[in-house]
């Protein structure tokens, strides 16, 4: 098996999406939404993308 001694090419990353906006009158996004302020400004940003997620599922099941 031979062994790689060079640098591997450079990886190319993108600027983050912007954040799901909530549905307008939807109280589950609105919900979501204040989560998601709660979370960002006590630094979770684990939780940030959580709710991000569960802004974009929610809004694609066409519950709102």
């Amino acid at each position: 098996m031979a062994t790689q001694t060079t640098m591997s090419p450079p990886v190319h990353l993108t600027l983050p999406t912007a954040a799901p906006r909530p549905a307008p009158g939807c109280d589950v996004c609105a919900a979501l939404a204040r989560q998601r302020g709660e979370a960002y400004r006590r630094g979770d940003r684990s939780a940030v993308s959580d709710c991000n997620v569960e802004i974009t599922a929610h809004r694609g099941r066409d519950r709102c």
